[in-house]
């Protein structure tokens, strides 16, 4: 099952491929070998990887890579496909094959075991929702609550004066604990959350439009197609965070007034 990619936990847990603001990382070391190298043989320097480019290749790897993006969507497709070509019970027949076999690659791929049996129970309760209303559109309620349960947690943060996107990112970006008090930042994070919250409402209505137009079809490619879209979202606020991080920290805060002691 394809499940949104910019949960608070799914997120956080994984820090490590960004490495931690002012340390040195594995992958620095091996840059700086790779530089000597080039220099002791008088090899020219590899082109410059473009902050698009960078995104790109952080949004697949937060859906897992190409093998982890074909793991999470495999059940949905098996499942329209199969109801499409021979009928609902077939459908729940292919998709508890799939979906197993999803969680056997997860694990092979040394994801989270809590990952792959987070996907056999999404799979569970998407399979039972159908099963009990006797159609296959069904299957796509459960997950149809998870961008409202975005678009809620987008306008709570506002509420707060602390845009979502900022707790999602700040840390894997190497910002300040404060950023809320650095105007640039604060600046890229609520732009961040206002695309987010549209992002978040668009995927709400066009779930509705489609569930009553019984289209199981379509919703298979939104489920299947959004998270990808989501994930270069969340991977451009990042790149853009990080590049502002020294600028903002360079900036310094205003100081508070001193106390009048008279």
């Amino acid at each position: 099952m394809t499940q949104h990619p910019t949960l608070v936990n799914q997120l956080s847990d994984h820090a490590g491929p960004f490495g931690t603001a002012g340390t040195a990382s594995p992958a620095d070391d091996t840059s700086d070998v790779s530089a000597t190298a080039r220099r002791v043989l008088g090899l020219p320097d590899p082109p410059e990887q473009s902050a698009g480019r960078a995104a790109a290749g952080r949004a697949l790897e937060r859906v897992g890579g190409p093998v982890g993006l074909a793991a999470a969507t495999a059940p949905t497709v098996a499942f329209v496909v199969t109801d499409a070509a021979a009928g609902l019970e077939a459908a729940f027949v292919a998709l508890a094959v799939t979906a197993v076999l999803a969680s056997g690659v997860r694990l092979a791929r040394r994801e989270s075991p809590g990952a792959a049996v987070a996907g056999l129970l999404v799979a569970a309760v998407c399979a039972t929702v159908a099963a009990v209303a006797g159609e296959a559109r069904a299957f796509f309620l459960p997950t149809m609550l998870l961008p409202a349960v975005f678009v809620l947690a987008y306008a709570i943060s506002f509420m707060a004066r602390r845009p979502l996107a900022g707790l999602m990112v700040n840390r894997l970006a190497g910002g300040p604990r404060d950023w809320p008090r650095h105007p640039a930042l604060r600046r890229i994070y609520t732009i961040s959350s206002l695309i987010g919250l549209t992002m978040a409402g668009a995927n709400f209505v066009v779930r509705v439009v489609f569930y009553v137009a019984d289209e199981p079809g379509v919703l298979a490619a939104i489920q299947v197609g959004l998270p990808l879209l989501f994930a270069v979202h969340f991977a451009v606020t990042l790149v853009v965070a990080r590049q502002t991080v020294g600028r903002s920290l360079a900036v310094p805060l205003p100081s508070a007034p001193a106390p009048d002691l008279r």
